[in-house]
């Protein structure tokens, strides 16, 4: 486990796991007045909180599957990810996929929020790659189903 700072300026518990298997969060919208998302619009939410990462990690956002199978509701960047040196508050982009209206109060649980470890990558140039088994195939290469 790992030990992250959170600056909470809004009036919604703390993101926690709901169950010891979770690996996301639930994270809550911080609202004074509620928020109606018409069909296809996209909007971005405010949560009230602001997190130091530490270097190394990464926050990455995701929808939560309840919003998106039963009310067309997710994030138009998922999975968003939240870099370790940004300080700003943690905002959620949402987007209603649906033919509804949906509407979003303060306190409701719109995404979730994972804490992840990250590696840097350096390039080494080359001229050629390992074969493998796959090789070139692409897209639908191993069937459609």
């Amino acid at each position: 486990m790992i030990a992250v700072k959170i600056i909470n300026k809004s009036n919604n518990e703390l993101p926690k796991y709901e169950t010891e298997g979770s690996a996301g969060m639930d994270i809550r919208a911080f609202l004074k007045e509620e928020i109606v998302i018409r069909p296809f619009e996209r909007v971005m939410v405010p949560t009230g909180l602001y997190l130091e990462i530490p270097l190394g990690y990464e926050v990455q956002l995701r929808p939560r599957s309840g919003l998106a199978i039963k009310f067309g509701i997710t994030l138009p960047n998922a999975p968003a990810t939240i870099d370790s040196d940004y300080r700003g508050e943690i905002m959620v982009a949402l987007i209603n996929l649906s033919k509804e209206d949906f509407t979003i109060k303060g306190g409701d649980r719109m995404a979730q929020m994972i804490v992840a470890k990250h590696e840097k990558v350096l390039w080494e140039l080359s001229d050629e790659l390992q074969d493998s088994a796959r090789g070139v195939k692409g897209l639908g290469s191993t069937g459609i189903l």
